[in-house]
């Protein structure tokens, strides 16, 4: 049976007021989408910040229902942040099927959709089919996968162009007190994940045009972003996302101007995590 999982779609960051979340992340020079209402009973709301092959999304809970029950629980007990990591696959009924047959259990599956308004005016559909790995498959936060189903309605021309150059997804990176162990674990999670360890860390290469993701024991993520409070980062998910830019002169520029004053890592300049709705951005070169 073939692995149906060929990389990361998109990340996204859960957010206590989404509001807040999409002027803090457009003053940072991020296009973001109108904001898309989802159905009544979800009792979300997102924004995207797209890129040409993957994106991110930033989702808040508008009204309390019991569809979003979870989610507010997960926002009380882990704090805000960067919570998922969704999936690229073709067909979401043929991936559960086919990950049952390869012993990786799987859950949730559905179909929905949510109007679109168009930055051109008018208002279109995006539809979706997910399906969500078990939660023992999982150590850290949650990963999902996902199936555009309107492909055209998601990646709007207008919205790929970004005051801070970016154009795409780095690298996800979580703090994990064994990196190897859960290294491992996080690999069977697509058709090509594969681990790469290193002194205090392990990387899993997760396809082709796919941002990797580290696992890093506390002490290495501290090494790496300097001064910044990890402590204002999700517990139990995700710390920090790596964003690519064209231009490391002008992302810097548009964090100045937004009044933060960026730390300078290994690769490029960070946003602490209490400036940026509980993940670390850290924009490297392209």
């Amino acid at each position: 049976m073939t692995h149906p999982v060929t990389g990361i779609d998109h990340v996204f960051l859960l957010a206590n007021d989404l509001d807040d979340a999409a002027r803090r992340y457009a003053a940072l020079g991020f296009t973001l989408s109108p904001r898309g209402l989802h159905s009544a009973a979800k009792g979300s709301a997102n924004y995207t910040i797209m890129f040409p092959r993957d994106y991110f999304e930033l989702l808040g809970i508008i009204t309390p229902t019991e569809g979003n029950a979870s989610r507010r629980e997960t926002l009380e007990k882990m704090g805000q942040g960067l919570h998922a990591i969704a999936c690229r696959i073709g067909d979401a009924e043929a991936a559960a099927s086919a990950l049952t047959a390869l012993g990786i259990e799987t859950r949730d599956l559905n179909s929905f959709e949510r109007p679109v308004p168009l930055p051109s005016g008018g208002t279109g559909t995006a539809a979706f089919s997910t399906v969500s790995f078990s939660p023992s498959e999982v150590p850290l936060g949650t990963v999902f996968m996902c199936q555009h189903r309107t492909p055209d309605t998601v990646w709007l021309p207008e919205l790929l162009t970004h005051p801070n150059t970016a154009c795409g997804l780095g690298s996800v990176l979580a703090i994990s007190e064994d990196p190897l162990a859960d290294g491992e674990r996080f690999a069977r999670l697509w058709a090509h994940g594969r681990v790469m360890a290193s002194a205090g860390g392990a990387t899993v290469d997760t396809g082709a045009d796919s941002a990797p993701l580290s696992l890093l024991t506390p002490s290495v993520m501290a090494q790496l972003y300097p001064g910044i409070d990890l402590k204002a980062t999700p517990r139990g998910a995700f710390t920090a996302l790596r964003v690519q830019v064209a231009d490391m002169a002008a992302a810097k520029s548009c964090v100045e101007a937004a009044g933060i004053a960026p730390v300078s890592t290994t690769l490029g300049i960070a946003v602490p995590a209490q400036d940026a709705c509980g993940m670390i951005v850290e924009f490297v070169p392209a």
